[in-house]
């Protein structure tokens, strides 16, 4: 066993739990593996089978990119079961250090480190690298985060803003939305920009049409949607692109994002062809007074595999210690 020259990284989300390793001082990940998260009964024995997958390496440090608040010890999974302090699960796993910190953070971190062809353009604009990037994405929840330029380096931010208010844009939005919030009450971008808001507006305008609120799987809206066999589908599809617009627009503006507009998470890569021809970057720039503000700013797709593990393996750096919560053996 070759003790003493790796690290461990992983990006783990509602859904899936990314690990990999990195060997001395690289930041390119190695010895990539995807586990079920449903599949574990916490993080512990997550990490304990993928390090049952490459058994020639014992990692002495770790950085861990985690769908939640990061702000102190205990770990509370948004839209997953698992809950642990980052203290004993680095004692549990005998690391010498263990940083968590925000997916999101962690990805957006990565940002001007992936190569244009890593990206998708959406739309026109220009971005501008002395700026802000911002940074959002739907999957089993909605992460947002930006990176702000600051004497040569990049610093991620640490926010929660899939969780802001939602109001509608249009009379269709608003019957949509007035039905949801009979049920729900508060009404976020995340209940509808996500897996589980792909759901809900498929069930909400089915019951709008037919009565029923009918109910269906992400992916299977979205299959009938890109195949064009469901009218309800397609409208399902076409207003979560055009709310993700809205929201999206709205974070440029907040950040004044003039570096561009990045999209992760696990929804929007694997549907580019409708994404691109739908309203989403309509919706983006339609922001009154400040369309042609909009219009200037680019929106990208990200496409590149698992980018948050560059964000984890780079949080590793010195002068990201302030970021997220670390912990020591």
């Amino acid at each position: 066993m070759n003790t003493g020259n790796y690290s461990l990284i992983a990006d783990i989300g509602g859904t899936n739990a990314r690990f990999a390793l990195l060997e001395g001082d690289s930041k390119s990940p190695i010895e990539s593996v995807n586990l079920i998260c449903a599949d574990y009964p916490n993080i512990v024995e997550a990490v304990r089978a993928y390090l049952e997958c490459v058994p020639f390496a014992k990692p002495v440090d770790a950085a861990i990119a985690l769908a939640t608040a990061v702000t102190n010890d205990q770990l509370n999974m948004t839209n997953h079961s698992w809950s642990f302090s980052a203290n004993e699960t680095c004692q549990a796993l005998g690391f010498r250090q263990l940083k968590v910190l925000n997916d999101f953070t962690a990805l957006a971190l990565a940002i001007p480190y992936l190569s244009d062809e890593k990206y998708h353009k959406v739309g026109a604009g220009k971005k501008d690298d002395r700026h802000v990037k911002a940074v959002i994405g739907p999957g089993t929840g909605l992460g947002v985060s930006g990176t702000i330029p600051l004497n040569g380096n990049w610093f991620p931010l640490q926010g929660e803003g899939g969780h802001v208010s939602y109001g509608p844009l249009n009379d269709r939005e608003a019957e949509v939305i007035q039905l949801i919030r009979k049920n729900m009450g508060h009404v976020s971008a995340e209940s509808l920009v996500s897996g589980s808001g792909l759901s809900l507006l498929y069930s909400t305008l089915s019951q709008l049409e037919t009565g029923e609120a009918i109910q269906l799987e992400p992916k299977a809206i979205t299959q009938k949607a890109v195949d064009g066999t469901c009218p309800i589908a397609i409208e399902t599809l076409s207003m979560f692109c055009q709310i993700l617009g809205s929201v999206a627009g709205n974070l440029a503006l907040t950040l004044g994002a003039r570096g561009g507009v990045y999209i992760g998470g696990g929804i929007v890569p694997k549907m580019l062809d409708f994404f691109t021809d739908s309203g989403f970057r309509e919706r983006f720039q339609q922001h009154g007074r400040f369309t042609q503000y909009l219009s200037d700013i680019p929106t990208y797709v990200i496409i590149a595999d698992y980018p948050a593990l560059i964000g984890a393996a780079l949080s590793l750096n010195p002068e990201y210690q302030a970021i997220g919560v670390t912990s020591h053996s």
